[in-house]
């Protein structure tokens, strides 16, 4: 269970009069739920989850009632802090609802802080004992590293033509002033951005990496397009 959860931009919606009441409601249980993680009180989890409710976190696991209130427990000695709670889209119909927020998370972390982001999507049902969290899906939402500053003659390594292992394709590599740009095939040029030595990303793709390879010389001998763990394999020509 994470304990992180990043103010964004809140998106406008509509909600009917006639349901502005439980949207608030289920946005104040929602931050009763969050505060109940950072000080490890599983007693309103036990309140809130309706039996048999499901819970996927933001590593694609699925949860059990019973599993996320064993998760609930007062933080190690180092480590505070709070989880905000933004509501951005709110849907109902019966006694049924939907509410999407974004949960900003300020996390001390023995002396550093950090922060997080996420969006979840939450579904309730009213019962007789009042709204109750059926289900709930949480997605991390991803940021570009800051980058690094390579010099000149570090950049000037990784220029050179790639291709794929069936040669259909190729990727260009240029230092242009202070700049590393790549060009795929029938796709314009884009600045790859250095995370480190031999790790680069492009502004506005937080889930890729290109990660350069090198051979026993220590030269540039291709590279790797690595998505969420798997890689594409790019060779230099």
């Amino acid at each position: 269970m994470r304990f992180t959860v990043g103010l964004l931009t809140t998106l406008p919606f509509v909600v009917s009069i006639a349901h502005a009441d439980d949207r608030a409601m289920l946005v104040r249980q929602t931050q009763e739920m969050f505060d109940a993680v950072t000080a490890g009180d599983a007693k309103v989890w036990d309140k809130y989850l309706a039996p048999g409710a499901i819970y996927v976190d933001e590593a694609g696991v699925v949860n059990t009632r019973a599993d996320l209130i064993k998760q609930i427990t007062p933080l190690p000695k180092g480590i505070s802090g709070n989880i905000k709670v933004n509501a951005v889209a709110f849907h109902q119909t019966g006694d049924v609802a939907i509410l999407v927020h974004r949960d900003d998370e300020t996390e001390n972390y023995f002396g550093q802080t950090l922060h997080a982001e996420y969006l979840s999507t939450n579904t309730w049902q009213k019962t007789k004992d009042g709204w109750r969290l059926i289900g709930e899906q949480v997605l991390a939402t991803l940021k570009e590293p800051p980058p690094v500053a390579l010099a000149p003659a570090k950049l000037d390594e990784y220029a050179g033509s790639f291709h794929p292992k069936d040669g259909s394709l190729t990727y260009t590599v240029a230092h242009k002033g202070a700049k590393l740009m790549g060009t795929r095939t029938g796709r314009p040029a884009v600045e790859l951005q250095a995370e480190a030595t031999d790790v680069f990303f492009v502004k506005g793709q937080p889930r890729i990496r290109k990660i350069f390879q090198r051979d026993a010389s220590g030269r540039i001998a291709g590279f790797v397009d690595r998505r969420e763990g798997r890689d594409v394999v790019w060779l230099k020509q």
